[in-house]
C-alpha cells in the first residue's frame, strides 16, 4: 500500500471515528458490551472473553506486520511467553497487575531478540527467522519443566484485587475488556505519534525513511518489542482465564490465525484488529454449529466439516488479499458511506 493511500486511509477512520453519530454508537456499543455479563448466557459470556483476548494480541501483531510491513510468524509463542510468566510469578504471590505488565516487558525483550534480523533480511527471509524462533521458544515451552512444567503443562493461580478473587468468566471478563479498552486506545494514539509514522513510513519506503531520518534498527526493533508486549499480555489474560495451560496451544496455527486477522480485519487500522479478531473467532464456532446441527441428518458430516478449520482460515486469507486487500475495515467504511448518503444524496 503506497504512503498516500494510507494516510488517506487513516484519515477516513479519524473522520468515522471522531464524527458525532460514531461517538453515540460508541457510548452505546460500550454500555452495552459492559452490561454483557448481566443478560449474557454462560457461553456469549466465554465467547466474548476469547475475543477479548485475541483483540489485544491482533492489536499487537498489527503494529508489527500492519504498521510496520515486518511479518511475524512468531506471534503466538510470545502469547506463550506472557502466559508462563504470569503462572511463574503467581506462584510466586505476585499480583497480577504486577504479573501482566512483567509477562509483557519480558515477551517485548524477546521480541527484540527476535526482531535482530530485520535490519539484514526482509519479506519472505525475515517470515523464516521468525518462525525459527516460534520453534525455539516452542522447544524451550515442552524441555523448561521447571518453569513451565513441560509437556504436562501449568497451572495459573487465580488473579486477586484487593484480596477479592476473580473467579468465572464474568469476573474476568472486565478484567479482559478493561485491558482492551487501554490497549486499544494506545494503539490508536500510538499511530498518530512521530513513532506511528515512523513505523508506516519503514513499512513502505524504508531506505528513503533512513534518509530522512529515521533509525530503521531502533524502529524495527519497537515494532517487533510493541507486537511482542500486546502478545505477552493477552498471553498472560488467557493464563488467568484458563487457569491452565499446555505447549499445545502455542501451535504454529495460532500464529497464523493472528496473521489472517490481520489480514482479514485491515492491515494498520485499529478498527481492523477489532473486526479481524471478531471474525476468525467465529469461523471455527460457526463450523462447529453446523456440524453440530447437520450431525442430526448427517451422521458423518462433523468428521468432514470440522477439520476444514485451518482451510478455511487459507482460503480467507486468499480471498481477501485477491478481492480486498484492506480488509473489513474498508467494506465498513463503505457500508457507512451509503448509509449516510441514502436516502437523502446520490
Amino acid at each position: 500500500m503506497r504512503t498516500g493511500v494510507f494516510y488517506e486511509t487513516f484519515r477516513t477512520e479519524e473522520r468515522l471515528w471522531n464524527s458525532p453519530a460514531s461517538k453515540w454508537w460508541m457510548l452505546a456499543f460500550t454500555v452495552l458490551l459492559f452490561t454483557l455479563p448481566l443478560w449474557g448466557s454462560k457461553y456469549l459470556l466465554a465467547m466474548a472473553c476469547i475475543i477479548g483476548i485475541h483483540v489485544i494480541a491482533t492489536l499487537g501483531l498489527n503494529l508489527t506486520t500492519g504498521n510496520a510491513g515486518l511479518i511475524s510468524l512468531s506471534h503466538g509463542a510470545f502469547l506463550g511467553v506472557g502466559c508462563y510468566t504470569v503462572a511463574y510469578f503467581g506462584k510466586m504471590g505476585v499480583p497480577f497487575y504486577l504479573t501482566l505488565p512483567i509477562a509483557g516487558c519480558i515477551a517485548a525483550l524477546l521480541g527484540v531478540i527476535v526482531g535482530l534480523p530485520s535490519l539484514r533480511v526482509k519479506g519472505i527471509y525475515l517470515a523464516i527467522a521468525t518462525l525459527a524462533a516460534h520453534f525455539i521458544l516452542g522447544f524451550v515451552f515442552r524441555e523448561w519443566t521447571s518453569v513451565t512444567g513441560g509437556v504436562q503443562g501449568a497451572s495459573i493461580p487465580r488473579a486477586q484485587l484487593f484480596g477479592y478473587v476473580l473467579r468465572g468468566d464474568r469476573d474476568n471478563f472486565y478484567l479482559i475488556f478493561a485491558l482492551v479498552v487501554i490497549l486499544g486506545i494506545a494503539a490508536r494514539n500510538l499511530g498518530r505519534s512521530y513513532i506511528g509514522r515512523a513505523l508506516v513510513a519503514v513499512r513502505d519506503r524504508d531506505i528513503s525513511a533512513e534518509i530522512l531520518g529515521v533509525n530503521l534498527l531502533r524502529t524495527k526493533l519497537l515494532a517487533f518489542a510493541l507486537g511482542a508486549f500486546y502478545a505477552g499480555v493477552a498471553g498472560g489474560v488467557l493464563g488467568y482465564f484458563y487457569g491452565a495451560i499446555t505447549p499445545d496451544y502455542f501451535a504454529l496455527t495460532l500464529s497464523i490465525f493472528y496473521l489472517a486477522a490481520v489480514i482479514v480485519g485491515g492491515l494498520g487500522s485499529v478498527l481492523g484488529s477489532i473486526f479481524g479478531a471478531i471474525f476468525m473467532t467465529f469461523v471455527p464456532e460457526a463450523l462447529r454449529l453446523v456440524a453440530n446441527t447437520s450431525a442430526q441428518w448427517l451422521p458423518n458430516v462433523a468428521g468432514l466439516v470440522l477439520p476444514m478449520g485451518q482451510v478455511v482460515f487459507g482460503l480467507l486469507i486468499i480471498t481477501f488479499l485477491v478481492f480486498e486487500p484492506h480488509g473489513l475495515t474498508a467494506i465498513w467504511r463503505r457500508i457507512r458511506r451509503v448509509f449516510h448518503l441514502w436516502p437523502f444524496k446520490t
